[in-house]
Protein backbone atom coordinates (compact mmCIF):
# COMPACT_ATOMS: atom_id res chain seq x y z
CA UNK A 1 0.00 0.00 0.00
CA UNK A 2 1.38 3.23 -1.13
CA UNK A 3 0.70 6.16 1.10
CA UNK A 4 0.79 9.76 -0.28
CA UNK A 5 2.44 12.62 1.90
CA UNK A 6 2.77 16.34 1.47
CA UNK A 7 5.49 18.24 1.29
CA UNK A 8 7.05 19.68 4.17
CA UNK A 9 7.71 23.05 2.89
CA UNK A 10 5.77 25.65 0.61
CA UNK A 11 2.39 23.42 1.03
CA UNK A 12 -0.28 25.45 2.19
CA UNK A 13 -3.19 23.25 1.24
CA UNK A 14 -5.47 23.92 -1.16
CA UNK A 15 -9.74 25.15 -0.36
CA UNK A 16 -10.57 21.57 -1.28
CA UNK A 17 -7.84 20.22 1.72
CA UNK A 18 -9.62 22.73 4.25
CA UNK A 19 -12.64 22.37 3.67
CA UNK A 20 -12.96 18.49 3.32
CA UNK A 21 -11.06 19.03 6.71
CA UNK A 22 -14.08 21.07 7.59
CA UNK A 23 -16.49 19.07 6.71
CA UNK A 24 -15.20 15.76 8.31
CA UNK A 25 -15.19 17.78 11.46
CA UNK A 26 -18.67 19.42 11.00
CA UNK A 27 -19.83 15.42 10.79
CA UNK A 28 -17.70 14.27 13.22
CA UNK A 29 -18.20 16.76 16.15
CA UNK A 30 -20.80 19.56 15.11
CA UNK A 31 -19.72 23.64 13.87
CA UNK A 32 -17.82 24.17 17.10
CA UNK A 33 -15.35 21.34 16.08
CA UNK A 34 -14.87 23.66 12.88
CA UNK A 35 -11.93 25.93 14.21
CA UNK A 36 -9.21 26.86 12.19
CA UNK A 37 -6.32 25.56 14.62
CA UNK A 38 -7.85 22.02 15.48
CA UNK A 39 -7.81 22.08 11.68
CA UNK A 40 -4.55 22.86 10.82
CA UNK A 41 -3.30 20.36 13.30
CA UNK A 42 -5.02 17.82 11.70
CA UNK A 43 -3.78 18.61 8.42
CA UNK A 44 -0.39 19.12 9.85
CA UNK A 45 -0.05 22.65 8.22
CA UNK A 46 0.68 26.18 9.50
CA UNK A 47 -2.81 28.49 10.83
CA UNK A 48 -1.19 31.04 8.75
CA UNK A 49 -2.01 28.38 5.77
CA UNK A 50 -5.64 28.88 6.11
CA UNK A 51 -5.60 32.22 5.38
CA UNK A 52 -4.54 31.59 1.60
CA UNK A 53 -7.93 30.55 0.93
CA UNK A 54 -10.27 31.75 3.45
CA UNK A 55 -10.28 35.38 4.68
CA UNK A 56 -11.83 33.84 8.30
CA UNK A 57 -13.63 31.35 9.76
CA UNK A 58 -17.28 32.28 8.37
CA UNK A 59 -16.06 32.34 5.39
CA UNK A 60 -15.16 28.05 5.89
CA UNK A 61 -18.22 28.42 7.08
CA UNK A 62 -20.34 29.59 4.52
CA UNK A 63 -17.81 27.28 1.83
CA UNK A 64 -19.87 24.40 4.01
CA UNK A 65 -23.60 25.60 3.34
CA UNK A 66 -22.57 25.97 0.06
CA UNK A 67 -21.09 22.49 -0.02
CA UNK A 68 -24.17 21.33 1.60
CA UNK A 69 -26.29 22.72 -0.87
CA UNK A 70 -24.62 21.09 -3.80
CA UNK A 71 -24.95 18.02 -2.14
CA UNK A 72 -28.74 18.02 -0.94
CA UNK A 73 -30.79 20.74 -2.05
CA UNK A 74 -29.79 20.60 -5.49
CA UNK A 75 -29.50 17.33 -6.65
CA UNK A 76 -33.47 16.19 -5.41
CA UNK A 77 -34.73 19.68 -7.10
CA UNK A 78 -32.93 17.76 -10.02
CA UNK A 79 -34.78 14.19 -9.64
CA UNK A 80 -37.53 16.17 -9.18
CA UNK A 81 -37.00 17.14 -13.20
CA UNK A 82 -35.76 14.02 -14.52
CA UNK A 83 -37.19 11.76 -17.61
CA UNK A 84 -39.61 9.50 -16.41
CA UNK A 85 -42.30 7.76 -18.46
CA UNK A 86 -44.79 7.44 -15.78
CA UNK A 87 -45.65 9.32 -12.68
CA UNK A 88 -44.43 6.34 -10.44
CA UNK A 89 -41.21 5.86 -12.26
CA UNK A 90 -40.53 9.90 -11.61
CA UNK A 91 -41.04 8.77 -8.09
CA UNK A 92 -38.54 6.20 -8.10
CA UNK A 93 -36.28 9.06 -9.22
CA UNK A 94 -36.88 10.56 -6.42
CA UNK A 95 -36.39 8.05 -3.63
CA UNK A 96 -32.93 6.41 -5.69
CA UNK A 97 -31.70 10.59 -4.68
CA UNK A 98 -31.99 9.69 -0.77
CA UNK A 99 -30.81 6.10 -1.16
CA UNK A 100 -27.05 5.56 0.98
CA UNK A 101 -24.52 6.68 -1.17
CA UNK A 102 -26.23 8.25 -4.21
CA UNK A 103 -27.00 11.97 -4.96
CA UNK A 104 -28.30 13.11 -1.43
CA UNK A 105 -25.63 13.21 1.12
CA UNK A 106 -27.60 12.53 4.54
CA UNK A 107 -24.20 13.24 6.46
CA UNK A 108 -24.17 17.02 5.88
CA UNK A 109 -27.90 17.24 6.08
CA UNK A 110 -28.05 15.62 9.35
CA UNK A 111 -25.25 17.90 10.63
CA UNK A 112 -26.44 20.97 8.82
CA UNK A 113 -30.19 20.47 11.10
CA UNK A 114 -27.95 20.24 14.39
CA UNK A 115 -26.21 23.36 13.22
CA UNK A 116 -29.71 25.43 12.95
CA UNK A 117 -30.85 24.59 16.27
CA UNK A 118 -27.85 26.80 17.58
CA UNK A 119 -27.23 29.67 14.61
CA UNK A 120 -30.66 31.14 13.69
CA UNK A 121 -29.06 32.26 10.16
CA UNK A 122 -28.47 28.94 9.43
CA UNK A 123 -31.94 27.61 10.25
CA UNK A 124 -33.25 30.45 7.95
CA UNK A 125 -31.06 28.89 5.47
CA UNK A 126 -32.34 25.72 5.84
CA UNK A 127 -36.24 26.92 5.99
CA UNK A 128 -35.56 28.37 2.67
CA UNK A 129 -33.93 24.82 1.40
CA UNK A 130 -37.19 22.94 3.22
CA UNK A 131 -39.62 25.44 1.17
CA UNK A 132 -37.64 24.59 -1.79
CA UNK A 133 -37.39 21.03 -1.89
CA UNK A 134 -41.05 20.91 -0.92
CA UNK A 135 -41.98 23.46 -3.79
CA UNK A 136 -40.06 21.04 -6.51
CA UNK A 137 -41.86 17.66 -5.34
CA UNK A 138 -44.97 19.97 -5.39
CA UNK A 139 -44.44 20.98 -9.09
CA UNK A 140 -43.65 17.38 -9.93
CA UNK A 141 -47.05 16.48 -8.72
CA UNK A 142 -48.73 18.61 -10.38
CA UNK A 143 -47.11 18.02 -13.66
CA UNK A 144 -48.20 14.60 -13.09
CA UNK A 145 -52.10 15.79 -12.82
CA UNK A 146 -52.54 16.61 -9.01
CA UNK A 147 -54.34 19.47 -7.91
CA UNK A 148 -52.59 21.68 -5.65
CA UNK A 149 -53.93 21.32 -2.17
CA UNK A 150 -53.33 17.01 -3.11
CA UNK A 151 -49.90 17.93 -4.66
CA UNK A 152 -48.77 19.71 -1.67
CA UNK A 153 -50.08 17.11 0.84
CA UNK A 154 -48.39 14.68 -0.95
CA UNK A 155 -44.94 16.53 -1.42
CA UNK A 156 -44.77 16.77 2.35
CA UNK A 157 -45.39 12.76 2.97
CA UNK A 158 -42.81 12.11 0.59
CA UNK A 159 -40.41 14.98 2.33
CA UNK A 160 -41.30 14.23 6.00
CA UNK A 161 -40.84 10.83 5.47
CA UNK A 162 -37.27 11.08 4.06
CA UNK A 163 -35.94 13.60 6.64
CA UNK A 164 -36.90 11.56 9.24
CA UNK A 165 -35.48 8.93 7.76
CA UNK A 166 -32.51 10.73 8.12
CA UNK A 167 -32.82 13.00 11.34
CA UNK A 168 -33.69 9.19 13.23
CA UNK A 169 -30.65 7.84 11.47
CA UNK A 170 -32.54 4.60 10.39
CA UNK A 171 -30.55 1.92 9.09
CA UNK A 172 -32.63 -0.91 6.77
CA UNK A 173 -30.85 -3.68 4.78
CA UNK A 174 -31.47 -2.38 1.29
CA UNK A 175 -34.04 -5.84 0.86
CA UNK A 176 -36.16 -4.29 3.50
CA UNK A 177 -36.21 -1.30 1.92
CA UNK A 178 -36.91 -2.51 -1.49
CA UNK A 179 -40.34 -4.37 -0.27
CA UNK A 180 -41.33 -1.12 1.02
CA UNK A 181 -40.84 1.23 -1.60
CA UNK A 182 -43.46 0.25 -4.05
CA UNK A 183 -45.75 0.81 -1.06
CA UNK A 184 -44.36 3.71 -0.54
CA UNK A 185 -44.56 5.17 -4.12
CA UNK A 186 -48.15 4.15 -3.82
CA UNK A 187 -49.27 6.61 -0.92
CA UNK A 188 -46.62 9.01 -2.59
CA UNK A 189 -48.46 8.84 -6.09
CA UNK A 190 -51.88 7.20 -5.99
CA UNK A 191 -50.08 4.51 -8.09
CA UNK A 192 -48.16 1.24 -7.56
CA UNK A 193 -45.12 0.64 -9.80
CA UNK A 194 -45.04 -2.11 -12.43
CA UNK A 195 -42.34 -5.18 -11.87
CA UNK A 196 -40.54 -3.74 -14.97
CA UNK A 197 -39.95 -0.52 -13.12
CA UNK A 198 -38.94 -1.80 -9.79
CA UNK A 199 -36.49 -4.04 -11.99
CA UNK A 200 -34.96 -1.07 -13.42
CA UNK A 201 -35.06 0.55 -9.94
CA UNK A 202 -33.01 -2.22 -8.85
CA UNK A 203 -30.39 -2.50 -12.03
CA UNK A 204 -29.84 1.65 -10.95
CA UNK A 205 -28.48 0.38 -7.53
CA UNK A 206 -26.47 -2.80 -9.01
CA UNK A 207 -28.69 -5.08 -7.43
CA UNK A 208 -29.35 -6.83 -10.78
Amino acid sequence: MVTKTLPDRGWRGSPDVWLDAAYDALLNGGVDAVKVMPLANKLKLSRTSFYWFFKDRQHLLDALLERWAERTTRPLIAATTEYAYTETEAMLNVIFTFLEGQAFDSGIELAVRAWAQQDPKVLAKLQQADAARLGALRTMLEQWGHEAKDADVRARTIYLVQVGYISMRVAEPIDTRLERFPHYVEIYTGKRPPDHEMDRFKARLGLL
